[in-house]
């Protein structure tokens, strides 16, 4: 388990790139923190350590999907967002999940219950806000 403060967006961005680096794929993140913790933030450093192109990494919480490709139109990052599904296995399934995912990491916001039998994760990361900016990034692999 490692633990990171990051002091602003910028560097809880950081962090998601650092984690990239690690990254395969089928590897699943999920990632954890109240509403507004910095979860896309971490997100979207990903995608860009991934080398998704600069299209902007929002929460995809109204499509629960979104996909991120490289300049070459290969997908390099599924990111998903389950805040609306409230852990109910029927939408995961119609997602098509663990099929559809297999060939490119997948960070999960929002995880619960039916994900984690669907969908099992490699790495959990846990945002905390500490106040003004700051967070806590705590990640733990699952291997």
């Amino acid at each position: 388990m490692s633990s990171r403060v990051t002091e602003n967006e910028s560097e809880t961005e950081d962090v998601g790139r650092l984690l990239a680096a690690s990254l395969g794929p089928g590897d699943v993140v999920y990632l954890e923190g109240e509403l507004g913790a910095g979860k896309t933030c971490l997100a979207r450093g990903v995608a860009r350590g991934l080398g998704a192109s600069e299209r902007e990494v929002a929460s995809p919480t109204f499509a629960i999907l979104h996909e991120y490709a490289d300049l070459s139109g290969r997908i390099v990052l599924r990111h998903l967002d389950l805040y609306r599904l409230e852990d109910r296995p029927r939408e995961l399934e119609i997602l098509g999940l663990p099929e559809s995912v297999a060939d490119a990491p997948v960070v999960v916001e929002w995880p619960g219950q039916a994900i984690r039998a669907v969908l099992p994760p490699t790495r959990e990361v846990r945002i905390e806000r500490l106040g003004e900016g700051r967070r806590r990034v705590t990640t733990r692999p699952n291997t």
